[in-house]
């Protein structure tokens, strides 16, 4: 069973470095910035044979009661709660600040192990210092750690597999579980992204309010829908690219087009009082070149008065102006009050299903027969376009390969025919569908 560890401290003292560094690789955003982070996001890892699931979380800052600032403290103080241990971090350079003494208070509170690091040693002089002001805090030596360089890890390793279960206390699982299906939800700043995240969790895990564009890193959290366990990522907003600004954004921006490339399924969060506007268009041509499943969550459904004619009017809007995932899912929510959401779940499961889909050459070949009766592919210089067979090699999403003469000569209106025969076919609505074509090689070409 892997050890929780959540990484604590003070804003700007190197928590999410440090997350980084454990990770792996660069999951969360950093930045000199302070208060950079503000959700807590887990994420789990192998460290040199140590399993672990590392929490980073936002810097401990106090503030008036509902600012962004208390929301973020209160999220930090749910990670810490559900932590097996808790790595406290300083500033060696800076040395024990008043914002240290208050977190130090509050793990004392918590009950939680903690393990010290004073980090930014990457002096001598540094590590003396810091070493010598962060022991009183009363969490006895700390570890003299670098985060950005590396330095300290064997000792951070020494300290975490102490704290660890030991091996007999560990059952063997007896199957291997199915892998994840890896969930993100995407949309325009401030359509309720987050919101929708916590309603579907039945949790505060992310945090939520007025104020546009409050999630920077793209934050996990896990469920299980009848047995399946699934990775669902909430991201940043995604504005026009003209008006992404430099740092922070450009850079919570690059974590949301990650999110989707590593995704699975991607619910489009639409605001049902603002909906299709040309930004959702945008994202939504996005996911389908990604080739990506797709479900289009209206959300504020509670705030649309006639719903039979706002369905409608989405429905033709989505197919019309993205034709790429013509069928797709549509569900009207509230993530406010509930409304819709015992819906989302089933919609996704379906989408997923059609994105795996797989036809057998059988039934694709008998497809091909029937298409190409109602509707034979065009004559190019004389001779016409042969399509002779089709087969699937792959799904996720369903790719097809046409095999015939002359298929580079093929117009892509007759591609979108063959596309729209396929779905309306075997019913693959909602995802998009790939073509690769093989021609065969004229034996009088180099002749």
């Amino acid at each position: 069973m892997p050890l929780t560890v959540a990484i604590v401290g003070r804003p700007n003292v190197g928590k999410s470095t440090l997350f980084n560094r454990l990770a792996g690789k660069k999951l969360a955003i950093v930045d000199d910035t302070p208060g950079v982070t503000r959700d807590w996001t887990i994420v789990p890892t192998d460290f040199a044979g140590l399993a672990l699931n590392i929490v980073d979380t936002a810097g401990f800052e106090k503030g008036p009661a509902e600012s962004l600032q208390a929301r973020m403290l209160r999220q930090t103080q749910v990670a810490i709660s559900r932590a097996d241990v808790c790595i406290f971090m300083v500033d060696a350079r800076a040395g024990v600040t008043p914002g240290d003494e208050i977190v130090a208070d509050a793990l004392r509170r918590s009950g939680k192990p903690v393990v010290l690091v004073a980090n930014k040693s990457e002096s001598a002089r540094a590590a003396a210092s810091g070493n010598a002001e962060a022991y009183g805090l009363g969490f006895g030596d700390p570890i003299t750690l670098s985060a950005e360089h590396g330095i300290g890890l064997s000792d951070l390793h020494l300290s975490l597999s102490r704290l660890a279960p030991k091996n007999e206390d560990i059952a063997e699982p007896e199957d291997e579980p199915a892998k994840p299906l890896r969930l993100a939800i995407v949309g325009r700043p401030n359509v309720g992204k987050s919101s929708l995240l916590n309603r579907i969790v039945g949790e505060e895990r992310s945090l939520t309010g007025p104020e546009a564009g409050i999630t920077r890193d793209a934050v996990l959290a896990e469920l299980n829908f009848h047995g399946r366990a699934i990775h669902l990522h909430d991201t940043a907003g995604l504005r026009k690219k003209a008006k992404v600004e430099a740092g922070l954004e450009k850079m919570s921006t690059g974590s949301t087009l990650n999110a989707i490339k590593f995704a699975e399924a991607v619910l489009l969060v639409i605001d049902a009082t603002q909906p299709l506007e040309k930004q959702d268009l945008t994202i939504a041509d996005l996911i389908a070149r990604e080739g990506r499943a797709i479900v289009f969550v209206i959300n504020k459904w509670d705030l649309v008065t006639d719903q039979r004619a706002a369905t409608k009017h989405l429905r033709e809007g989505i197919d019309t102006m993205v034709p790429q995932v013509t069928g797709a899912p549509m569900v009207g929510v509230s993530a406010l009050t509930g409304e819709g959401m015992d819906k989302l779940m089933p919609a996704v499961m379906e989408a997923d299903r059609v994105w795996n889909l797989r036809v057998a050459t059988g039934e694709l070949n008998r497809f091909v027969e029937e298409a190409l009766q109602r509707h034979p592919p065009p004559a190019v210089r004389g001779r016409r376009i042969k399509i002779r067979y089709m087969t699937q090699p792959k799904g996720r999403p369903p790719t097809f390969v046409v095999f015939g003469n002359q298929l580079d000569q093929i117009p892509e209106s007759y591609l979108r025919y063959l596309t729209n025969a396929l779905r309306a076919a075997f019913k693959l609505y909602g995802t998009p569908i790939r073509f690769t074509l093989r021609s065969s090689k004229n034996p009088y070409k180099d002749e």
